[in-house]
């Protein structure tokens, strides 16, 4: 039997560590998870985000929706959303770590995967790690250099390094 690998990956947080090292954010996700994933059966890819408010930027709502749609069409994504409350001059995401933690915990107790590839360098994501890896599951991370949050990496069963070489062949 293959190994099953499901991907969670934190939109924001990839988003923003593409930025801080490509200056790039556009990635093919279809072909960054295939590479992850490699020869094993991929069961699901959840991408966790927030949507801005329709009312005050329909434009980069317009724009986010039309993304988020487009990810929905590709096979085996799932997008889940978490929202946008304003603070101070700008805008944070809520929800969106929670629903990763707890779809990452749950599926694991449900044993939809042996392995849970989290892509992200929130340090904060690392209880939850360790929770699913006292089940027996794995959990590699993925996140570029910048990015990346050493207690996670440490807390992870194995980490990829998206740097240049790795993310050949894997931009839009």
């Amino acid at each position: 039997m293959s190994e099953r690998v499901v991907v969670f990956i934190d939109g924001q947080n990839l988003f923003m560590a593409l930025m801080d090292d490509f200056k790039n954010p556009n990635i093919d996700f279809e072909k960054l998870v295939h590479k992850l994933v490699d020869d094993r059966k991929l069961i699901r890819v959840y991408y966790y985000t927030a949507l801005p408010d329709q009312k005050k930027d329909p434009e980069q709502y317009r724009k986010q929706q039309g993304f988020l749609d487009a990810l929905r069409d590709k096979p085996y994504f799932a997008v889940r959303q978490g929202r946008l409350v304003p603070r101070g001059n700008s805008y944070v995401e809520k929800g969106v770590d929670i629903y990763l933690a707890v779809d990452m915990l749950e599926m694991g107790y449900n044993n939809a995967y042996d392995t849970a590839i989290l892509i992200s360098g929130d340090g904060d994501m690392s209880r939850a790690v360790e929770v699913v890896k006292r089940q027996g599951k794995h959990v590699e991370n993925a996140i570029t250099k910048k990015s990346q949050s050493r207690h996670l990496r440490q807390t992870c069963d194995t980490f990829t390094l998206l740097d240049k070489d790795f993310l050949k062949g894997c931009w839009r």
